[in-house]
């Protein structure tokens, strides 16, 4: 039997202070930077908090699955077909594995994140 994790302030844990992760890797509009705090990592699932300053870049070919909802902040997704949304505080998403687009922050955005091999 596997034993539960528990956060037992859930809303304290994704407004507390995060993590230097530093730039964004492949960033080819600004220098946005990255910081966050893990919550979860095992069984090829990652579970955390992740927020990132203004800035862009291309996905192509996603290696995993990502369920995210915005906390904070404005970013637009945009998919390989240039169709786009913005997203902005309550939004949820998923990205499947293969998806191939664009992330644009506009506003510093934090987002609760659970990622699945």
């Amino acid at each position: 039997m596997t034993t539960p994790i528990l956060v037992a302030n859930a809303y304290a844990e994704l407004s507390a202070d995060l993590e230097d992760w530093g730039p964004r890797a492949g960033a080819d509009r600004g220098t946005p930077q990255m910081s966050g705090r893990i919550f979860y990592e095992g069984g090829g699932v990652q579970i955390g908090v992740w927020e990132c300053t203004p800035g862009g870049w291309t996905i192509t070919d996603r290696p995993d699955h990502e369920t995210v909802q915005i906390l904070s902040g404005r970013a637009r997704l945009t998919n390989a077909d240039e169709t786009s949304v913005e997203l902005s505080a309550g939004d949820v998403l998923t990205l499947p594995r293969g998806w191939s687009g664009r992330w644009d922050i506009l506003e510093t955005v934090r987002k609760l994140y659970f990622i699945a091999g």
